[in-house]
């Protein structure tokens, strides 16, 4: 994706290196943790107390000055942000005849607190409906490439995209709806709501992702397979066979690596937002 040079959105919070006074501390290390965490995540679960099992040292964050991969990272989430106030504020004038008011994107190191609770890497990157804030560690990133093999900077704007497109859902009134139907349904009724709700949220980031082409034409080679590649690894049918168990779908939140995949292909080719209805749709 060509993003350099391009408009940086001025919704970004940036916490990070701010020390004790921007967030809780701790960062862990060692890949028995990173994979706690991960897929903690993205089944849905916070796995944090395991966190003390692991021996691991937690220290408490430090002011520092940002490395020169921390400010690029940043400076291209700003981008990609950028670019998604432009095209759902279009989409929602244009074709809901509605106002879109942009998210703001914290970005913060090791754990910082927000209304829906702490953000560590034990969450990885949410949307908190109540304060209408994306919450990202750009650490994540890293741990995309290395330990879950979806590495590209369109991987990374598919993660900023479908937190985006979780804000979409709670502008349209979505996602209220949906959580108040969870809150009457058991846990495997819960589970399969949620899983709409994400696959729902991947075809919205396709369908974001369509637009940059058309919109500024700055999509490279190869840039949509590395989004597509993304949504396949952390499906989690994949999370949970790679973390050496069978795959239990009354479980699932986010849907299976297949179901990721279409949901956001089939935002890339959609000409409306009726086509990411999953909560109409009979298969998935």
């Amino acid at each position: 994706m060509q993003w350099r040079g391009q408009r940086r959105s001025d919704n970004i919070e940036d916490r990070r290196g701010a020390g004790p006074a921007g967030g809780r501390a701790g960062r862990v290390g060692g890949i028995g943790v990173l994979a706690v965490v991960i897929i903690g995540y993205f089944l849905g679960i916070d796995l944090t107390p395991l966190l003390n099992q692991t021996g691991a040292p937690s220290t408490r964050s430090q002011s520092a000055e940002l490395s020169q991969s921390e400010r690029a990272a940043g400076d291209f989430v700003a981008v990609v942000l950028a670019k998604s106030e432009d095209i759902w504020g279009g989409i929602f004038e244009n074709s809901l005849g509605m106002r879109y008011t942009a998210p703001v994107l914290v970005l913060y190191s090791g754990i910082t607190d927000s209304p829906c609770g702490d953000a560590s890497g034990a969450t990885g990157p949410f949307y908190c409906p109540s304060d209408q804030k994306i919450y990202l560690d750009t650490a994540f990133f890293d741990t995309m490439q290395r330990e879950l093999g979806a590495g590209g900077d369109f991987a990374m704007a598919y993660v900023v995209a479908h937190e985006v497109a979780h804000h979409v859902q709670n502008e349209l009134g979505i996602m209220a709806q949906a959580q108040s139907l969870r809150a009457q349904s058991d846990q495997v009724t819960g589970n399969q709501i949620s899983v709409r709700i994400e696959l729902q949220a991947d075809c919205l980031a396709g369908i974001w992702a369509a637009q940059v082409q058309s919109q500024f034409g700055t999509i490279e080679k190869g840039d949509f397979a590395e989004a597509l590649n993304a949504a396949k690894q952390i499906g989690d049918d994949t999370l949970q066979r790679n973390a050496g168990g069978v795959p239990m779908p009354h479980t699932f939140t986010h849907g299976t690596s297949a179901q990721r995949m279409a949901w956001f292909d089939r935002g890339l080719k959609a000409d409306s937002l009726t086509q990411c209805d999953t909560f109409s749709a009979r298969k998935l």
